[in-house]
């Protein structure tokens, strides 16, 4: 199925790896135009290196999201680039999971600085653009912002907040054609994974099938990066043009929470 995709500009935070990248791939594929950003040089200049490759139109610029200036002049240089964004994926993110009362004030602002507010200034920043293409947005949360479990702080509570903004940006943003969506991840294979089965010394695949076992994933087994990346196109695609407001769940069954 055609996605409508063709010549359109998406902005990924976080696309240097794992989901972001996989996205990146999936949007390229489709005929977009991405301008990506991470905080590592070697990672930023190996993912646009591999979407150039692929035959992509990319923007790569070094950006630390949590810092209000860099990612403003982030978004200034894909405005200045492109002339338009068409989709702002707000996927930067790491694992952060403690007890709630362990979790002290700096790293609890640190995490919404990054989770939440990164997202909140980048939709700020680009919501004019987007107004103009009728475009999209897309929040890459994860499922413990809708059911939070034990020493899932400050997660949980930065995901449940990103799940408040997209709803209430839909609210606001949906009079100028402009939706906002939410993916809820659950566990899939991703460039954090991947570097926490390194550390643990053990095999990618027995460490992602110990977790998926342990975590009691109806489907038996973690998702795919190209999974959620399959998901996240739809729904910044013309093809859902009467989808927002929306918390998906991409988890393999395993949150409770619809």
């Amino acid at each position: 199925m055609d996605l409508g995709l063709e010549g359109q500009v998406v902005v990924v935070t976080g696309g240097t790896d794992g989901l972001g990248l996989a996205l990146s791939h999936r949007l390229v594929a489709e005929g977009a135009k991405v301008a990506i950003c991470g905080r590592d040089e070697e990672r930023l200049a190996a993912a646009r290196s591999g979407l150039e490759a692929a035959g992509g139109t990319v923007l790569a610029h070094r950006c630390d999201v949590a810092d209000p200036v860099e990612l403003e002049r982030f978004c200034g240089a894909v405005l200045e680039h492109f002339d338009r964004v068409d989709g702002l994926v707000n996927n930067a993110g790491r694992h952060a999971a403690h007890r709630v009362l362990e979790v002290d004030d700096a790293a609890f602002q640190a995490d919404l600085d990054l989770k939440l507010l990164a997202a909140h200034r980048a939709a700020r920043a680009l919501a004019p653009s987007l107004s103009v293409t009728g475009g999209s947005i897309l929040n890459v949360l994860a499922i413990a912002g809708k059911h939070p479990g034990a020493g899932s702080a400050p997660t949980s509570i930065s995901r449940a907040a990103g799940l408040a903004l997209t709803k209430a940006l839909s609210k606001d943003l949906g009079p100028l054609g402009v939706r906002c969506n939410a993916i809820l991840i659950g566990l899939v294979d991703s460039g954090q994974w991947r570097r926490m089965a390194a550390q643990s010394g053990r095999a990618l695949e027995e460490f992602e099938a110990e977790l998926a076992v342990a975590a009691g994933i109806p489907l038996g087994r973690m998702g795919r990066a190209e999974e959620f990346a399959d998901v996240a196109a739809f729904l910044l695609s013309p093809r859902a043009a009467y989808v927002t407001g929306v918390g998906l769940n991409v988890d393999g069954g395993l949150s409770s929470a619809v």
